[in-house]
């Protein structure tokens, strides 16, 4: 049972150090531009930082391939981190008002004092919003979910608990929603998008501590 407790809480810990989706302003685009570089930070237990690169295919409704890494604040910069790749996509347009959705599968590696681990997982967003070519608001939705994770446990965990054992633990675990505000400017080449929102347990009944996530990016589109 307390092996299960400790699965439990450390899965939560590892899904709520990840940052959420990067805004994009879709009627900025530049017609000639194909790739979009990103940095962003923000709070989501904790300082997070991130950049990333997006690719524009020839494709209508336009579709960004996109990579992403970001990693926590701490002494050990890239003890933990999480790679993301997938693609964000426009739905719907009318006039200015745009529905789209974003898909990413997810590779994190967190590591304490008594255990590594490392994660798969996905992500799944829908973003709706009023965009005009100098700024934009919208409203987004997410699902986070750690589907199967490999637990190295060290030699102190060992001696407290002999019965522990390393390997893959699967059904998925660890998934939450997130659901919140994102708003930016554009200008020249780039965006400044601030987003902010709230997060919640899969089951609707489990809440964080402090369950608030925000972020602050820089695209720079060419």
């Amino acid at each position: 049972m307390k092996r299960i407790v400790f699965i439990i809480i450390i899965l939560s810990i590892l899904v709520a150090i990840s940052t959420h989706a990067q805004g994009i302003n879709w009627q900025s685009m530049p017609k000639k531009s194909k790739s979009l570089l990103h940095i962003n930070t923000g709070y989501d237990y904790g300082l997070v930082y991130g950049a990333g690169y997006a690719y524009r295919m020839k494709t209508k409704p336009p579709i960004l391939l996109h990579g992403t890494f970001s990693f926590p604040s701490g002494k050990k910069l890239f003890d933990d981190f999480k790679i993301r790749l997938g693609a964000q996509g426009r739905l719907f347009q009318y006039s200015h008002f745009t529905l789209s959705a974003r898909v990413y599968g997810i590779y994190r590696r967190y590591q304490n004092d008594v255990v590594r681990m490392q994660n798969f997982g996905s992500e799944f967003g829908i973003v709706a919003g009023y965009y005009r070519k100098h700024w934009f608001v919208a409203g987004a939705i997410g699902f986070d979910k750690a589907i199967v994770t490999h637990f190295k446990h060290n030699a102190k965990y060992r001696e407290l608990y002999s019965g522990v054992q390393d390997g893959w633990y699967e059904p998925p675990t660890g998934g939450n929603y997130r659901y919140g505000l994102e708003a930016g400017i554009s200008f020249m080449k780039s965006d400044i998008v601030l987003s902010g929102g709230k997060m919640i347990e899969q089951d609707f009944q489990s809440d964080y501590i402090i369950p608030f996530h925000g972020q602050l990016s820089w695209n720079y589109k060419f």
